[in-house]
């Protein structure tokens, strides 16, 4: 597939915040971001912050409140809308929440806790019909880089979560590009490594769901980006947003990578 201009779509920066941040720490975060980002600068590019579950009410409370323009996301959840399934949270609950953008399929979900293919595609339609948007994680380990099995993977988890899912539901979501060997490790993929599996994965949707489907959706990039290496992740015209880690953490340095995603 021929590159097609990143300016067809709005750029997407999602900080993902893990297991880090009290709710008086998030609060504190947003507060950073706030002073730090204008309203004008929240136009020009989507801009998620995905708490933990337990700081979802606060800052959903403060974006509300000071009608500060950033979409709140979650990490995760389970595809049920309720039952006996002691520790998790459904899309259900999250919606109530107003909760926009939702991770499915993160590396750390796969291998620490061992969420399966079916699992994340059963996940990515139950947040789909739930009214939120789905960010579809893949990826690939150091063994399959180094063995030239990336491209194999990665089609393989696009395949696998986008099976029997219709074309609407995929046009609107996000796919993030997340090396396994690059996250939280302090190494980072090349530009050329993101760019070229950023085209790998839109061809493998263009062969699943077509041509206009396949331009929509949003492909990001997500391992140990920061402010120092996220504009050359930017520049390139295959990537339409990131995912970022610790560097989210930092409402400061967070806002600078969004004033970085201005076009």
């Amino acid at each position: 597939m021929e590159p097609v201009s990143a300016n067809v779509r709005k750029r997407l920066i999602c900080g993902n915040w893990k297991m880090n941040h009290t709710h008086f720490e998030a609060v504190k975060t947003i507060q950073d971001m706030m002073a730090s980002l204008s309203d004008e600068e929240l136009m020009r590019v989507d801009v998620v912050v995905h708490p933990p579950f337990t700081d979802l009410r606060s800052v959903q409370t403060v974006l509300e409140t000071e009608r500060f323009g950033v979409f709140l996301g979650a990490q995760h959840c389970y595809f049920e809308e309720k039952g006996a399934f002691t520790g998790e949270i459904s899309p259900m609950m999250l919606s109530k929440l107003s909760v926009s953008y939702v991770i499915v399929g993160h590396s750390e979900r796969r291998q620490l806790f061992g969420q399966s293919d079916e699992i994340v595609r059963k996940t990515l339609l139950s947040v789909a019909g739930s009214g939120m948007t789905p960010i579809l994680c893949v990826g690939e380990t150091l063994l399959d880089r180094e063995s030239s099995q990336q491209n194999d993977i990665v089609c393989s988890q696009v395949e696998k979560a986008f099976n029997k899912v219709s074309s609407s539901i995929v046009s609107k979501m996000a796919i993030a590009y997340e090396p396994i060997w690059a996250i939280g490790t302090g190494k980072t993929a090349t530009k050329e490594d993101a760019s070229e599996m950023a085209l790998v994965i839109r061809d493998k949707v263009e062969q699943i769901q077509g041509r206009e489907v396949a331009d929509s959706l949003r492909i990001l990039y997500g391992g140990s980006v920061n402010e120092d290496n996220c504009l050359s992740f930017l520049r390139d015209v295959n990537i339409d947003g990131l995912l970022v880690g610790g560097a989210s953490l930092d409402g400061k340095k967070f806002s600078a990578i969004v004033k970085k995603a201005q076009k």
